[in-house]
């Protein structure tokens, strides 16, 4: 099967601080890490896959993908965004879009890179946005590489700085995922978050392991 020229990047740089620090998505859900786990949904999806990722990237070097510095530090997750958004254009500067994914969500569906797509083609919406369960999730979305410049002032100017801001600015359209059995965007904050994912992963999700 031919993989669509999607890029795609993983955004990693969570504290975890609810966890106790640490990475996030190096934290093991049923026996993987929830970047393994992130990894193995989105991999087939798409063409081109990078990890955003501050400090020494050997702590990913096992997953041999390129790991993506934020261009300006203290930004968050929008810093991630505008990196992932960089490395696209100079990969290759025809692409139009960087769909990014949250370092914490281990059960995304099958079908994002396709829906998404397809939603971005018929829209006239600039940010193309996973829903369910009627709430946005902006750090899942396809985001438009025309809009880095504009992203990159108004983070210079110390606006913008929530990605939910650029839901509003660059007008978006969100496309819904069924919840049933379980959210495909569930994710991990505590240790609560953790446990449960195991549940998702060991009952809904075992066949699929």
């Amino acid at each position: 099967m031919i993989k669509p020229p999607i890029f795609a990047v993983i955004l990693a740089g969570g504290a975890a601080r609810r966890l106790g620090g640490g990475d996030k998505p190096l934290r093991t859900v049923a026996g993987k890490s929830i970047l393994d786990w992130i990894i193995g949904r989105i991999e087939p999806q798409v063409r081109f896959l990078a990890i955003s990722a501050n400090g020494d990237p050997a702590r990913f070097a096992s997953y041999a993908l390129p790991v993506l510095p934020d261009l300006v530090p203290d930004l968050g997750p929008m810093a991630g965004i505008v990196s992932a958004m960089e490395w696209a254009k100079k990969t290759n500067p025809a692409a139009s879009h960087v769909l990014t994914v949250s370092g914490d969500t281990p059960f995304l569906p099958p079908d994002l890179v396709k829906r998404l797509s397809i939603a971005a083609a018929l829209s006239a919406s600039k940010i193309v946005a996973a829903s369910s369960s009627g709430k946005i999730h902006p750090t899942i979305a396809l985001w438009p590489l025309a809009a880095m410049p504009m992203i990159i002032q108004a983070l210079s100017e110390e606006k913008g700085r929530r990605v939910s801001d650029w839901l509003t600015i660059l007008n978006h359209h969100s496309v819904e995922w069924d919840h049933d059995p379980f959210d495909p965007f569930f994710n991990v904050n505590t240790p609560e978050d953790l446990q449960e994912a195991e549940k998702i992963a060991l009952s809904a999700l075992s066949p699929l392991a």
